[in-house]
């Protein structure tokens, strides 16, 4: 439903937000995995600023010209791109892991819950569009 020209911004933000969320749930498990890996750097998933950036319309939109032109749908929120960046520092075990368990824990609860709002977001935002097309 997200794809067809029924939703606005706000359900194709939540949607990206949902995919985003997964993927730094990969790399926080990921993390946890390799805790005890000599020499394994950590990584942080980066995608609220860029995010952000296109929700504030600063990213590049595209415009169609042309109704069999690819569709843009969902314009720069839609092609919002993480990137994935290595923890600097050390461990305390000398060994060059960087992973902290107690703060991937941390960020593992704070983008759980950041995802379970954004799914009973989006759920209530379908719930409003099948309620008004409907006719109920």
């Amino acid at each position: 439903m997200i794809g067809n020209g029924f939703v606005d911004k706000t359900a194709l933000l939540l949607k990206k937000s949902l995919d985003l969320r997964m993927q730094n749930q990969q790399v926080i498990a990921g993390n946890v995995a390799n805790a005890q890996t000599p020499g394994y750097k950590a990584q942080r998933l980066e995608f609220e600023g860029a995010l952000r950036q296109a929700v504030e319309g600063r990213g590049q939109d595209v415009t169609v010209t042309h109704p069999q032109h690819i569709s843009t749908h969902g314009g720069s929120i839609g092609r919002v791109e993480a990137t994935v960046s290595e923890v600097g520092g050390g461990g305390g075990l000398g060994d060059g892991n960087t992973v902290s368990v107690d703060q991937e824990m941390i960020l593992l609860a704070q983008n759980q819950i950041m995802y379970e709002a954004s799914a009973q977001l989006l759920s209530k935002k379908m719930s409003i569009i099948k309620y008004v097309v409907q006719g109920n």
